[in-house]
């Protein structure tokens, strides 16, 4: 399974945002819900990739986190809330997150925790570049986009009354398109860390 750390940056100078936050994760399938786990720090457990690259990409979005992603074990019965949590995933979420601290320019995320976590970090740091920097203007039209659905640009024009040459504009600045063709393999390597750890399908170990 997979484990996200999360922890809010220049907390003690900044308004607590965790509620913010777990409101923007609800919609993320987890194993274990996202939930405060001590002071300004957020702990969710999730069971598949594509998951876990959602909800990292909205923490990017939201901007003033460090994200740290744990591949391993968590141990069975799985616990009502992640500080109940024990295994693998969980030790290596926390050393994840503070190598998150440490990423100076990129993307503040790490993975951790078995062979592969490199490519994957790699992947969703590339993504998670594109994701930072966009503006709200993108934004607002990326928002009402459906990925991968012909048309859909024509569509965002016509309900934003904007020009198709806006919108494709938008879509070619904020590499959309780029994005949400590689969110597939970032989770495939995510789950191919995990196989090779020796993890079942759900990521649990028998």
């Amino acid at each position: 399974m997979y484990v996200l750390t999360i922890d809010q940056r220049n907390s003690t100078n900044e308004p607590d945002r965790v509620p913010a936050l777990l409101n923007y994760l609800e919609g993320v399938p987890a194993a274990v819900p996202f939930e405060r786990s001590v002071g300004d720090e957020i702990q969710g457990v999730l069971a598949a990739g594509e998951d876990v690259v959602e909800a990292a990409l909205r923490c990017l979005r939201s901007g003033g986190w460090y994200v740290g992603i744990g591949i391993g074990t968590v141990e069975l019965p799985l616990p009502a809330t992640p500080r109940e949590g024990r295994g693998s995933a969980f030790v290596a979420a926390r050393a994840a997150v503070e190598r998150a601290k440490k990423t100076g320019d990129r993307a503040p995320l790490a993975v951790e925790g078995a062979d592969g976590a490199a490519d994957a970090e790699g992947v969703l740091s590339l993504i998670g570049r594109f994701v930072m920097h966009r503006t709200d203007a993108e934004w607002r039209i990326l928002d009402l986009l459906e990925p991968q659905q012909r048309g859909s640009q024509s569509a965002v024009a016509r309900t934003l009354d904007i020009s198709p040459q806006a919108v494709s504009k938008a879509v070619f600045r904020s590499a959309w398109i780029e994005e949400w063709a590689a969110r597939p393999a970032a989770a495939v390597l995510l789950q191919l860390a995990s196989a090779d750890a020796g993890h079942t399908a759900d990521g649990v170990r028998e």
